[in-house]
Formats: structure tokens, sequence, C-alpha cells
């Protein structure tokens, strides 16, 4: 049975290509849709590149018949723009002057003159609250939508392999079908293992004796860079050493670096140590630059109100990039601060060496970065349109790396399931291309209060 769906304009701010993914169904534009595409138009970065995307689109369809009628989309369903049921009357207590009520008003017209089903697609969860509370179906975008946090791929396994193989295990590895787990019952199988997974194995007549060590073209080996310690910094647990592994390796093996976990488990640290190892301490040649981004969590907001050049703006979006280069730079904690003006300067002269350049995100779109060692820090504050066009950015010997936290989402209309990050690591996994690692809640390696706060708060 066809239905009718009604977008909200936040899902094509966000998802620009949304209206061609409800296969043979109707879809319907209230006009005030079309006015707050025409506010958008103008905005930097990516809301603005979506609502003119978005307008294109139309223009097409324009062209093609008339829009008021229903104009037929290529996936078999049909696109219209509805100007009517302004007379509609809604609850005393939600005025029809605001946006959001005026596509209420559509949909509940719409719903009295039609037999179809008619369904609101909205990011806005108190729209889709209101919308309920008079009657209207309401759902979210779900096609970018991946797994709940929890069952989200984490780059990372325990398994079990038999005594005689693990002797071995440094000089062979370990077929990927000789290893095991064990089920709820007990019972052992053999599970199904990604490319670039990583694994602590643990020998099967002893579970105290562990290795660790990567899946590659079906066999488990070890690790090539765990006695490494880039910048001075050495791991202190398995999921800092399988991401030293993944960003040791270089651009042409693993071109893209996904690491998810919460605040504290050193990934922007990490991430640092080894740029700074590879382009100051042993220079390799592999990368001109370190060069860090961080997306504006205010939707991507125009910063080109704030005062000052672009560096001076960005200034508080890298506040905690300066905090971890400061770590960096004098490994000393008693003395690190004796000498502020000392250490600032140092910090000052790899930014003016162009050792390490810091973006905005939204001055990425339309780039092609060469020989760089790209961090994407905060990336869970990306939409997955946004992380399409930083990783398709990629050019000739450029590494990037994607940091966050699903589970500390800034961004309006965003989650953990529909987050650039998640949605990231998700469709990128298997490939030969891609390295993920997922720190756990035991490796955060902050202060004391931290982990009591992660068990207690």
């Amino acid at each position: 049975m066809v239905k009718i769906y009604v977008v909200d304009t936040n899902i094509l701010l966000q998802a620009p290509y949304a209206l061609e993914s409800f296969e043979d169904n109707e879809v319907v534009l209230p006009m005030v849709v079309l006015e707050e595409l025409d506010h958008f138009k103008k905005a930097e970065g990516e809301i603005g590149a979506n609502a003119r995307k978005v307008i294109r689109f139309l223009e097409q369809l324009r062209q093609r018949g008339d829009m008021l009628q229903g104009v037929p989309l290529e996936n078999g369903g049909t696109l219209r723009v509805e100007k009517n049921f302004v007379d509609v009357v809604l609850p005393e207590d939600l005025s029809a002057e605001v946006m959001d009520n005026r596509i209420l008003k559509v949909c509940l017209g719409l719903s009295r003159t039609v037999s179809e089903q008619v369904i609101l697609v909205t990011k806005d969860i108190l729209l889709r609250i209101k919308a309920q509370i008079l009657g209207i179906c309401a759902e979210d975008f779900t096609r970018d939508q991946v797994l709940e946090h929890e069952n989200q791929y984490s780059g990372r396994c325990e398994l079990y392999v038999p005594e005689e193989l693990f002797k071995n295990f440094k000089k062979k590895g370990v077929p990927v079908d000789q290893v095991y787990v064990l089920d709820d019952h007990g019972e052992s199988y053999v599970p199904k293992l990604e490319e670039n997974q990583f694994v602590i194995l643990k020998a099967d007549q002893s579970a105290k004796k562990t290795q660790l060590g990567r899946v590659e073209n079906g066999v488990i080996r070890k690790l090539e860079y765990r006695k490494s310690s880039p910048y001075g910094i050495s791991p202190r647990n398995a999921g800092q050493y399988f991401l030293q592994e993944a960003l040791m390796q270089p651009a042409d093996k693993a071109p893209l670096v996904i690491v998810k976990g919460m605040a504290g488990t050193s990934k922007t640290f990490y991430s640092l140590a080894v740029g700074l190892e590879k382009l100051l301490n042993h220079p390799t040649g592999e990368y001109r630059r370190i060069l860090v981004c961080r997306p504006n969590a205010q939707f991507d907001d125009d910063i080109g109100f704030l005062p000052g050049d672009e560096q001076e703006k960005i200034s508080p979006l890298m506040r905690p990039i300066i905090d971890n280069l400061e770590q960096l730079i004098d490994s000393n904690e008693e003395e690190r601060y004796e000498d502020e003006e000392e250490l600032q300067g140092k910090i000052d002269e790899i930014f003016g060496r162009g050792i390490i350049q810091a973006e905005a995100l939204n001055y990425i779109r339309g780039r092609s970065i060469v020989k760089t060692y790209l961090i994407i820090d905060e990336a869970q504050n990306t939409t997955p349109d946004q992380i399409k066009g930083i990783i398709t950015r990629a050019g000739k010997d450029t590494k990037i790396i994607l940091l966050g936290d699903p589970n500390q989402i800034d961004r309006p209309f965003l989650d953990e399931r529909t987050n650039g990050l998640s949605y990231a690591s998700e469709h990128m996994k298997g490939s030969t291309l891609c390295w993920q690692i997922t720190m756990t809640t035991g490796e955060c390696e902050r202060s004391a209060l931290a982990m009591e706060a992660v068990r207690r708060l």
C-alpha cells in the first residue's frame, strides 16, 4: 500500500539525498519547508551546501512537471509540494506562527482527506512527540542508522587457540579457522573475523597466557609495532597496543583509522604522539604535516562572526589539542608548568613551523589533502554526509584518523546510531584499508577521580 511521507527540513539539511529514499511512495514537501530551504541556502558549511543541493534537485523536478500535482521520481515514487491546509485548526497551545506547527497542519489536513497512511519524517524528537499527541504517525529518517552502540563493530575480540599453535604464534601466526570462542552453553565455535580485526589470543590450556595480534589474509599475526614508543609514549594496556599498531602503520597500508572510546582513553593523545614521532623524532618523510580538524558541535554554525583570523576563530575548538600537546612536549609532570611561557613558546613553534595545522571542519570541503596526517577529533559530531566528504578528500599518501565517543554527542539531530563516526565504522569494517579499535572503559588512563566517576556516575 502506498504511503504519504511528509518530510521535515532537518531531514534534507542532514541527508540531501533523502527525497529519493522513500521507494514507490508519495513524498510531500510542505510550503514551509521550501521557505526554510530558502533561508538556509546562503549559510556556510554543510547546512548551506546541503540546502543548495536539495534546491537544485527540486529545480530539476520542476522542469519535468507540475510540483503541485506531483512529479515522478526515478525510484517509482512521486514528489509534490503541498500549499493547502492553512486553515486546519491546531490546539490553542500550538501557535500557527511556528514553522513546525505549520508542518503539523499539513499532516493533519492530509490525514483527513486521503485514504493513504500519512507519516511525518523528522529528526526533531519534540515534533515527533507533538505529532503523536495529535494522532499523526511520526518517524525518524532511518536510512543512515547503524546498530546501537553496544552492538557496533569494536574492531577487537578475545579468542582461544590450542596450546601447540599458541607456542608458535610469533613465528607463524594462527589461521583464523583454528581459533574459537565459547557460547553461553560452553560450546566452542569459530567466529567470523573481519580483516584487520585486533585479537587478544589466549592459550586454551592456560588462559593467563595471552598474545596480541591482528587478522590479515586469513591469519592472525603478531603486532609489528608492539615494542615502539612513539614520542616517548609506551602502551599501558591492550587497547593502546592496538591503537599504536594502527597509527604507526604507513598510509599506503592503513590510510583510514577509526578509534572509538570514552574520554581519557588517550585517543587524541596517542594520535598526536605518533604524528610528532613521524615528523619530529624520527622523520620518515611519510607526511608533510599534521592537520587537526574538529567539527563545530553547534550544527556547523558559521564561525565568521568571531573576531580575528581563521586560526583565532577556531582556537576555542582546538583547546583540547593544546592540552594534549602540553603533556607530549614536556613529559615531566612535576616541572611541566613551572615555566608556562616557555611551554607555550614550544607549542607556538610547532604551529609556527607548520608541523601541526588546525582547521575548522567546514573549510575542508572541496579540498584534496595530500601527504597529510589528518586527525578528525570529536568525529561523533559529524553527519554521515560529512564523514563521507572527509574520507573522499584523502589524496595520495594521506592517513585519516577519526576519533570520538558515540555516547558524547553535542550536535542537534544526531545520536549514537546516526552520527558520522558510527556510520563510517559500520560501513568500513572489513575493508583492507580501514583499521578500527574501540577502547574499553577499563582502559581509561586519566585520573583516579575520572575512573571513579566512570564507575559511580
